[in-house]
């Protein structure tokens, strides 16, 4: 028995070795259009590879993605974090989880998973062929397909593994569309907001912790890090709204208000309580000497610059108005958003193939008989910090199980 696994990444390798493991006597093909293998885990986490999320619970790990939290719950149940975890140290990779939960390879090097992903396949005589692209999936009438690639050649397989990933644009999944599958629109689903403010670009690389985010008119909210950049907005926060508002935000042409809350959870009638009740008690003293909240020095001279007021006043020489001033550019501060960056190098989507379309019980086409599904390709995608290679490794590993049987 022939299966081909198209797509060289994280989903496609995990599919061909678990498929090659299933089946010893299966010919197990991985074939990638393009000369490299495995490239997203090169660049993933700054070249240290996110490898998954420090979240044993699969109820939570399945809120972490806004698009497959129902369809990955079940998928979970049957390849976990904690799976992923001992399946990469019971072969030498020990991992490590850093303070925001996620979780790398101990010697901070993406080659550590790519080098144990490559030998893996290898012990398992799995063949690759690069500079193969697959244009066309054809299924045959007596079981099986033929595949065609861009060069006119033909290659057959009993099973077929599809682990493409996203593509940017909605038209490059026709090839799986021709097939009868129900394709959601692809937009991207983790970015950051570009903000054309050049005094906020005066504070590039203050971050602060927590801080929330808003995105006005809608009811996307997220408390996290956030990060200013030279360009706009970034950090945990931006991305996690950037995620889940990904459609909403694409329909708006990525044109909207992004609102901070600098001290996170903090409501107006508090805040403004105590600092009035700061100024009553200290009218001598100054403000930068006695302030009650902590925030970077350059936020904290900016926010008070923007509320026409000074740190290097007394607090008896503050007015009502400036209070209510200075709890609007502490708890309200908000900014135009006119476009996105991508975070970093790493590409993610959300769109694809259609969950309607797909068994998650074995990731295979609900419509064809024999091909199946991972990774990507799919829509679904998770919040940044590993959630994406987790459910490449989930659903890689379940689809390449069941088509080796």
């Amino acid at each position: 028995m022939k299966v081909v696994v198209i797509g060289g990444g994280a989903a496609g390798f995990f599919a061909a070795i678990h498929c090659a493991m299933a089946n010893k006597e299966a010919e197990v093909v991985l074939v990638e259009k393009t000369d490299k293998l495995l490239s997203k885990i090169k660049i993933s986490g700054g070249g240290r590879c996110n490898v998954t999320h420090a979240c044993f619970d699969l109820k939570q790990l399945s809120l972490a993605y806004p698009r497959g939290e129902k369809q990955l719950k079940s998928a979970f149940s049957k390849f976990m974090t904690s799976d992923t975890v001992n399946w990469f140290e019971s072969r030498g990779v020990k991992l490590k989880t850093e303070d925001d939960g996620r979780m790398f390879p101990k010697t901070d090097d993406s080659q550590t998973v790519i080098d144990c992903l490559m030998k893996e396949a290898k012990k398992h005589k799995v063949q690759i062929v690069t500079g193969c692209d697959i244009k066309k999936i054809e299924p045959e009438f007596a079981g099986g397909f033929t595949l065609h690639t861009s060069d006119n050649k033909k290659m057959e397989a009993a099973r077929v593994i599809v682990t493409t990933g996203g593509s940017p644009r909605t038209e490059g999944m026709n090839w799986i569309k021709n097939l009868g599958h129900a394709i959601e629109e692809s937009v991207p689903s983790l970015f950051t907001f570009n903000i054309n403010d050049t005094t906020l670009h005066d504070l590039q690389g203050i971050s602060v912790n927590p801080a929330k985010v808003r995105i006005l008119d809608t009811k996307l909210e997220f408390g996290g890090p956030v990060l200013i950049t030279h360009w706009g907005l970034s950090g945990p926060a931006v991305l996690k709204i950037s995620s889940y508002g990904a459609r909403l935000l694409a329909e708006r042409e990525y044109d909207f208000q992004v609102q901070i809350n600098w001290l996170n959870e903090k409501k107006e009638d508090v805040a403004r309580l105590e600092l009035m009740n700061l100024k009553a008690a200290n009218p001598a003293k100054q403000i930068n000497t006695l302030f009650p909240y902590t925030l970077p020095k350059r936020l904290m001279n900016f926010i008070f610059e923007k509320a026409g007021m000074t740190m290097n006043s007394n607090w008896g020489e503050v007015s009502k108005d400036d209070v209510n001033r200075l709890i609007q550019n502490l708890l309200y501060d908000t900014y135009r958003v006119h476009g996105k960056t991508p975070f970093k190098d790493e590409f993610v989507t959300c769109g694809g193939i259609s969950l309607d379309d797909v068994n998650f019980k074995n990731m295979e086409s609900k419509r064809i008989k024999g091909l199946y599904f991972a990774g990507e390709v799919l829509d679904i995608d998770g919040i940044t910090g590993g959630y994406n290679f987790q459910a490449a490794w989930t659903t890689g590993y379940i689809a390449g199980n069941a088509a080796a049987r």
